[in-house]
């Protein structure tokens, strides 16, 4: 994955967010499964490169 690639899409009250990847590499320990409900500063996934 490339810095700046969409990593995951948030919705929140019916609105998304993406959230693009803040430097390249591979993602890996991902926190959260579609339709996971996460608060705010969980750590989504790990990206090592």
């Amino acid at each position: 994955m490339a810095e700046g690639d969409l990593v995951v899409v948030l919705e929140a009250m019916k609105m998304e967010q993406p959230l693009v990847a803040h430097r390249a590499g591979k993602v890996t320990g991902l926190a959260a499964g579609v339709g996971a409900s996460v608060s705010a500063g969980t750590a989504i996934c790990d990206i090592v490169g």
